[in-house]
């Protein structure tokens, strides 16, 4: 590898770095406000770096905001998409997804309480809106894909739907309830015993 193409590949992973710094920063802001009346300001000096910065790596406020999106979904498709690599049963893919949507680097007080936030942004933005629809279908498809095999097609469908919308409903409670300890766990569990109860019969 010549220098020049080191140099290159040296100043790509620190600006890397220093986009997951800004995201990071911009969901800690979120968190701790509990809205997205935070400023660029107020970001660039969690992350250590100028506003100017900010809007040299994202442009607006709302570019960054959908930018943090992405990062918080990509990890967890990240982390879906290794379970069910190591996933070898049908029932074991299902779980895989359950836990995924429950992997303790996700299911933390701050990523619940940026998420809350997010939803709410999605009323007036399409892009974001966009994200949650899609975060949503791959789900469902998710769930009846694995489910599928197990109780079939139209079953699956119903139960892939109502365990997404437990899913979610899980999220928003623990958002809604900020003081108490986010058991990943407990959550997953609870999924579980409701797929399990409808497979059953």
């Amino acid at each position: 590898m010549s220098s020049l193409t080191t140099r290159r590949a040296g100043r790509s992973g620190a600006e890397k770095e220093r986009r997951e710094a800004m995201i990071a920063a911009a969901v800690g802001a979120i968190e701790e406000a509990g809205t997205l009346e935070v400023t660029v300001a107020d970001i660039a000096a969690r992350a250590s770096v100028s506003p100017a910065l900010v809007h040299h790596y994202f442009g607006t406020k709302d570019d960054l905001m959908i930018a943090a999106m992405r990062h918080l979904l990509r990890n967890f498709r990240a982390g879906v998409t290794r379970r069910l690599r190591a996933a070898q049963t049908p029932r074991q893919r299902v779980s895989a997804i359950v836990e995924g949507c429950f992997d303790e680097g996700q299911f933390t007080r701050e990523t619940i309480a940026a998420w809350l936030v997010f939803y709410a942004y999605a009323r007036r933005s399409g892009e974001a809106a966009r994200l949650l629809r899609i975060y949503f279908r791959r789900l469902e498809t998710n769930l009846v894909s694995a489910l599928s095999p197990i109780a079939g097609v139209p079953a699956a469908t119903r139960i892939a739907a109502a365990a997404g919308a437990m899913i979610d409903g899980v999220w928003l409670r623990q958002a809604l309830t900020p003081l108490t300890q986010p058991d990943p766990r407990a959550a997953a569990a609870m999924i579980e015993r409701f797929i399990d109860a409808e497979i059953a019969p």
